[in-house]
């Protein structure tokens, strides 16, 4: 384990060049560097490319020219348990830039975590561990799923969040109890997205200073040199953000690594960038080429490589002895580091205990058996409430009993209704603050909740109007694929918004999300299907999206109607004829209220309706057959009434049902208008109800 002083290496010297740090260093190569260091650095990248070339797939150049800077990092400076990966105190390591998977899928096994040289012998194979791109819960020690550049960038920056949430709720003097750093891999990739830019100007406000990336600054991109498309100041640009800045001349170069990051360790208020300068695929033939970044080397350069390197060219997959040795002292550093944290807990639990067994019910993911009582029920009201305020109501009775419940909006609070009053600014206020204001950053918003979500210790949520998920949807499908506990609040939910007109009327996003596998939507119908609504995205372990309407709505009876079993069943019968009726009404949010309205005029012409409420279609299709048959009756016609794309209905319709929808943009008119004009009124539904009794 290399040394963690604060004096500087000898090699180093500290220097202030054009407003930004930057280390001054000799010139020495990777093959004058120790011994051993060499050997463990060689053994990471050949470990890649012989991954690479035994998959016919892959991308080595990354961990060839990333393999001395990771090195670094991974054996004197990340605090970590190849023994326990989910040991709660850890230091987070992300490497966004996914695509040089093999970097990290070396590091796991080498330190040993469990992941086999097998699964890496079948890198990018079926059922593998060790997939084309890092997911988590595939592969122990990965913490986020990345590859889509950007947005490990920004679950970073969620990560540290939650770190310092939960620093600033818990740790008491002599007793830090969260105490963490967050280390990020990037490519130039990563830094042209522009989730990566949201991210890092919120990351620089918040003054998150337990954040450091290291830029794998290689010049080069899949389809060429970086100057071709990508010629910013990069050192300027995160300066700008109230980001220090470090440059590392040299990534082969050990020593300025190491005292890079060291000094981002010594800024407490900054998070940090270190400008790294690599060479993608170092040593090969291919080097400083984009011919380097995404295919096998093939054999013939593969074999330069291991030969200019000093490698033996047989057999693949070599691990040296030493270098297996050194590797795996991490095992031991990390069960000394956590026995060291759990020693520290035990006299934290003597000294404030309720803290304590607060903290470790949220590590753990548990709830107050409790936590729910509380929540309002409204009285019945044909004036109504919007469900957007409902919700506003709900989540801040859930914040007075769950501590973890963090989050808030991307510059729209005073509309999403998504402040928890009372709770103060995360970053400004000077007990950490549980109100997190994103900014107009909807893409950031979305990775940063999923960073907190996979953090752990928090639920968070994070806010916007529902058209804008168009925004967020990379970040969206992350949380999907990674099954992280984020909520995401969608106001404004339809063309019944209003006059902000087709720009701000969603139509296609409910069909978009509800195709979205491992996302659960609900759309509730008023403001007591709001409040379960929030039950249900608290408990359930995956992300949730709550999908509210800016328009009031009438407030149905819950002493009248099912809705409190109902709504977790994703669809119920909400009214009307349960043996046998002449035709099944299906609709979510607003337009459940059209759906009661026209069983009253259907029955004033003797057709019996059902009318089925169905705020979630992922929840019913959970239900049994049974269950699913009982509420969609088979061989009696059904109409579906959704103020959106028709897409999507007939599986529950069939063939011989028909849909109400909206598939066109909208238009700008007061909601009630709109809604008229596009047929979303009784009596088109009456209308289409009995053309469908009448066949």
């Amino acid at each position: 384990m290399g040394s963690k002083s604060e004096s500087l290496p000898s090699t180093i010297s500290e220097v202030q060049t054009s407003g930004h740090l930057e280390l001054a260093h000799d010139e020495r190569s990777p093959e004058t560097a120790d011994e051993l260091d060499g050997l463990c650095i060689n053994t990471i990248r050949f470990l890649a490319v012989d991954a690479v070339e035994q998959a016919h797939s892959g991308h080595p150049g990354l961990p060839l020219g990333a393999a001395p800077m990771a090195y670094v990092l991974w054996d004197r400076f990340l605090r970590h348990h190849p023994g326990n990966p989910h040991w709660f105190n850890r230091d987070r390591f992300i490497l966004s830039a996914g695509h040089g998977s093999m970097l990290l899928y070396a590091l796991l096994h080498l330190t040993g975590y469990d992941l086999p040289l097998s699964e890496i012998q079948r890198f990018r194979q079926w059922d593998s561990k060790a997939p084309g791109h890092p997911e988590v819960g595939v592969t122990p020690g990965v913490e986020v799923t990345t590859g889509p550049l950007g947005q490990g960038f920004g679950m970073a920056v969620g990560m540290a969040v939650a770190e310092a949430y939960l620093a600033s709720c818990f740790n008491r003097p002599g007793f830090r109890i969260v105490d963490h750093y967050t280390y990020v891999i990037a490519s130039d990739g990563d830094l042209m997205e522009g989730v990566s830019s949201e991210a890092a100007s919120l990351a620089g406000t918040l003054k998150l200073g337990k954040l450091i990336y290291l830029y794998d600054n290689n010049h080069v991109s899949l389809e060429g040199p970086t100057k071709v498309a990508f010629t910013e100041d990069v050192r300027r640009r995160f300066r700008s953000y109230g980001w220090q800045v470090l440059n590392v001349r040299d990534g082969n170069n050990l020593d300025a690594v190491d005292a890079a990051i060291r000094l981002a360790h010594a800024d407490k208020d900054r998070p940090s960038l270190l400008v790294v300068r690599t060479h993608i695929g170092y040593g090969s033939p291919k080097q400083d080429t984009f011919e380097a970044h995404g295919e096998p080397l093939g054999p013939e350069a593969t074999r330069k490589t291991k030969k200019k390197l000093g490698w033996p060219l047989e057999p693949a997959f070599y691990i040296p002895e030493d270098a297996s040795a050194h590797f795996r002292g991490a095992i031991a550093r990390g069960a000394q580091w956590e026995s060291q944290w759990k020693s520290l807990l035990d006299d934290y639990r003597r000294q404030h205990p309720d803290e304590a067994v607060q903290l470790e019910r949220m590590i753990g993911g548990e709830l107050p058996k409790d936590w729910a009582a509380e929540l309002p029920w409204f009285k019945p009201d044909p004036a109504g409430l919007a469900t957007r305020v409902a919700s506003g109501k709900a989540i801040n009775v859930i914040a007075k009993r769950l501590p973890e419940l963090i989050g808030g909006s991307a510059d729209l609070n005073p509309s999403t209704k998504t402040l928890l009053a009372g709770y103060g600014d995360f970053g400004i206020s000077s007990d950490g603050g549980r109100n997190v204001h994103f900014g107009v950053r909807e893409h950031a918003m979305g990775t940063i909740v999923n960073g907190m979500a996979m953090h752990g210790g928090v639920i968070p949520y994070g806010a916007t109007f529902f058209v804008f998920t168009d925004y967020m949807r990379p970040a969206l499908r992350l949380a999907a694929l990674m099954e992280s506990h984020s909520i995401f609040v969608f106001t404004h939910d339809s063309i019944g918004l209003g006059e902000d007109g087709p720009t701000h009327q969603p139509v296609e996003h409910l069909m978009s999300l509800r195709a979205m596998p491992n996302m659960t939507v609900l759309r509730p119908a008023d403001a007591n299907e709001t409040a379960v609504a929030w039950r249900i995205a608290v408990e359930r372990r995956g992300p949730v999206c709550l999908v509210l309407s800016r328009q009031n709505l009438p407030i149905l009876d819950p002493d009248k109607y099912p809705l409190r079993e109902g709504v977790g069943r994703g669809a119920y019968i909400l009214a009307g004829e349960r043996e046998r009726p002449g035709v099944i009404l299906i609709a979510s949010g607003s337009e459940v209220q059209l759906a009661l309205a026209a069983r009253d005029k259907l029955a004033s012409q003797e057709i019996a309706a059902r009318v089925v409420s169905m705020p979630s279609w992922e929840l019913f299709e959970e239900q049994s057959a049974d269950y699913r048959e009982q509420v969609l009756l088979k061989d009696v016609p059904k109409l579906a009434v959704e103020a959106g794309a028709t897409l999507g209905w007939y599986k529950y319709v069939g063939e011989k049902g028909a849909v109400i929808g909206v598939d066109r943009f909208g238009a700008s008119a007061p909601g009630k208008i709109v809604m008229e004009k596009l047929g979303l009124n009784v009596d088109n539904v009456v209308q289409h109800a009995l053309q469908l009794v009448r066949k």
